[in-house]
């Protein structure tokens, strides 16, 4: 079964901050934004906390443990090689390797996570609710059956919505 959306379509932030506020106020629930680039107010109103900061963290903590057991097993356990008389497990030689892993690591796993988290694999079509959604335009998504249609709408219309629309979860722009 398709949802239908009211898209309250944005020119500029302070109009869309405008009416995201208002609907905060009057306990509006708002499905999604979408913004061409991050408002900071709106990400933290939304309640919508990313953990990919602490996910990220332990990637990089457990990578360099890889890298540096993994160096230290290859060069002082498997296969020793004697330069001169220095030791095997000579931890400096060690750190540019490590943290060049580590930071290569840390981003695939984090793409990888990013990408299996927001559904986006190949073949999975996420719905584009409006061309311009994340081009120029600001756009306020609302679930029709979970608010006062005609006050949402009343809200957007007063804060300046240059367009104000429904749509089906599958229907295409």
């Amino acid at each position: 079964m398709d949802t239908t959306y009211i898209l309250g379509v944005f020119n500029g932030e302070e109009e869309l901050l405008a009416a995201f506020r208002k609907m905060k106020e009057e306990k509006i629930e708002i499905e999604d934004v979408f913004m061409p680039f991050p408002v900071h107010e709106v990400l933290e109103k939304q309640g919508k906390k990313s953990r990919i900061t602490v996910v990220g963290w332990f990637y990089g903590f457990f990578s360099a443990l890889a890298v540096l057991g993994f160096l230290f097993y290859t060069a002082v356990i498997d296969w020793p090689l004697n330069y001169g008389g220095k030791p095997s497990n000579a931890f400096p030689s060690f750190l540019v390797v490590t943290i060049v892993l580590t930071i290569f690591s840390i981003t695939i796993l984090s793409l990888f996570t990013f990408s299996v988290r927001a559904g986006l694999w190949p073949g999975n079509e996420k719905p584009v609710f409006h061309p311009k959604a994340t081009d120029d335009r600001f756009v306020i998504l609302l679930d029709k059956t979970k608010v006062d249609a005609e006050r949402a709408v009343a809200i957007m219309k007063e804060k300046g919505a240059s367009e104000i629309t429904e749509k089906q979860n599958g229907q295409k722009p």
